[in-house]
């Protein structure tokens, strides 16, 4: 009896080489896949609150440090839920890639930490 595998959503960057190296790994695995293209359809911020809840960070964390819209707009003494609305009005903030599985997800870079975290799941 063969077990069905939970499926597995991707926070994913079309134009970043991480997210594109763990989608193509994901993909060789055969495992059952969801992509978010989360630049097309940015996620709500009732949709960051639950990822942030999943990855066990804060949103500082989550945050794209070197990205030049933070350089501008953002700040470490920022208010959680300020943070929060920035990600959603620019969700190239984002950390990428993310994997989700469950009530469970990580930042998967590099590659090894998602090859790890994946057979952990199993």
């Amino acid at each position: 009896m063969k077990i069905e595998q939970p499926l597995l959503q991707i926070y994913h960057n079309t134009h970043c080489s991480k997210s594109r190296e763990c989608l193509a790994f994901l993909k060789k695995e055969h495992l059952p896949i969801e992509i978010i293209d989360y630049l097309k359809n940015p996620p709500t911020v009732a949709q960051i609150k639950d990822l942030l809840h999943k990855l066990g960070i804060k949103p500082l964390e989550l945050v794209r440090k070197k990205e030049a819209i933070w350089k501008e707009v953002g700040s470490d003494s920022l208010s959680e839920e300020q943070i929060i609305e920035l990600l959603h009005q620019y969700p190239k903030l984002i950390e990428r890639p993310i994997l989700i599985q469950g009530d469970k997800a990580i930042i998967a870079r590099p590659l090894s930490i998602a090859q790890d975290w994946l057979k952990e799941q199993k």
